[in-house]
């Protein structure tokens, strides 16, 4: 019990605080990667929704 409380008031685990950085580190990673996947994917989908659907510019004239 005395080695228990001992560590408690001894400060935190350096190797605990390493991880949790470590982990910070790689959960900020991830963000940044999604935020980067979803950027490209609105751009893929952007282009695959002009490819099928034609603009002004693409329609024939009118018959008369």
């Amino acid at each position: 019990m005395a080695k228990a409380l001992l560590g408690h008031v001894g400060g935190p685990d350096p190797r605990m605080v390493s991880e949790m950085r470590r982990l910070q580190q790689r959960v900020r990673d991830l963000e940044a990667e999604l935020i980067r996947l979803q950027a490209q994917n609105d751009a893929l989908a952007a282009a695959a929704h002009e490819e099928f659907v034609p603009g002004v510019q693409d329609r024939e004239p009118a018959l008369t």
